[in-house]
């Protein structure tokens, strides 16, 4: 399980700190680069090593300060040195490894300043180290927390319907049944429908959360999902000015999914079970916009859809 966004800051706070006064490239960055990683809670040598030579596409042969194939390549130059000679510096090291060990991220830095590139999304951010604090979502990807493509996807998914079954039918199997069961079924619907349209922002933080805050086995995902529940449920201005960033998944949206009134119906079409509420209406709120939404219930799954009158 992964350290809260929380932590994570107060470690690059601490790290920015710690190296205000770093600038040799040869006697510091091997240090400066495991201090780096461990604000995450990740050891260097578990994902990316030093001085990996390569061979450039003219012969010659140089060393990549930092490497972790296929993610990241760091190019570490001492205080006030050119950041544009290093990056181009970087891209040769590219240009000349495998395809497979390309990384998607380029990061050149001369301890007081960083210049990260994505690749993948032709993203360039720009920041000194006394701001990293407010740019460590930035290396999310050390975490395993990756930017997402998305795509448009069919609205009634027979694959999501199974799934909804599955998970009603093992929880009333471990004796969670009623109108328990029912309400926690309508909210997690709820929040994933937010995380797939974009209420939630950015997309797929909900998914993020489940996967990175959870164990493994499942065993505290019932406590996390109450924690977010009451959070939703408590009006922005009155939230605990000290949550849990994670726990912000709805931080410019108010959903109180816990006093929502319904009737629960359970069918049955080809051996599969399953739910349709009768819900008349929901209210959320974007900032300071208020948008009302019906909810409709078709054969398979339920679709949301924005009100036409």
């Amino acid at each position: 399980m992964r350290l809260s966004w929380n932590e994570i800051r107060v470690r690059a706070v601490a790290f920015a700190e710690e190296w205000q006064d770093a600038a040799y490239e040869k006697g510091e960055t091997q240090s400066f680069y495991n201090d780096f990683f461990n604000i995450f809670g990740v050891k260097r040598r578990t994902v990316a090593r030093y001085e990996e030579h390569v061979k450039r596409l003219d012969n010659s042969s140089g060393f990549i300060d930092l490497f972790w194939p296929g993610v990241l390549l760091v190019e570490q130059k001492s205080a006030g040195r050119d950041l544009t000679k290093a990056y181009g510096q970087a891209g040769d090291y590219f240009d000349a490894l495998p395809e497979q060990e390309r990384p998607r991220y380029i990061l050149v830095s001369d301890f007081q300043t960083f210049e990260m590139y994505d690749l993948d999304e032709r993203e360039r951010t720009f920041f000194a180290l006394a701001d990293l604090p407010q740019q460590v979502e930035k290396f999310g990807f050390i975490l395993g927390v990756q930017k997402r493509t998305f795509k448009d996807q069919d609205p009634v998914n027979i694959q999501a319907s199974e799934l909804m079954g599955d998970l009603h039918d093992a929880l009333q199997q471990s004796g969670y049944t009623g109108h328990d069961l029912e309400r926690l079924l309508v909210r997690t619907v709820f929040c994933l429908f937010a995380d797939d349209t974009g209420i939630f922002e950015p997309r797929d933080i909900f998914l993020d959360f489940l996967e990175t805050r959870t164990r493994e086995d499942g065993s505290d995902l019932g406590l996390w999902l109450s924690r977010l529940f009451q959070v939703l449920d408590t009006p922005e201005d009155t939230r605990q000015k000290a949550l849990d960033e994670d726990l912000s998944i709805a931080s410019k949206v108010g959903v109180r999914v816990g006093t929502l009134e319904y009737t629960p119906n359970l069918l049955k079409q080809s051996g599969l079970l399953i739910y349709r509420y009768q819900l008349e209406s929901l209210v959320y709120s974007v900032g300071q916009n208020e948008v009302e939404v019906d909810i409709a219930w078709r054969t398979r799954l339920c679709v949301f859809a924005p009100r036409s009158d």
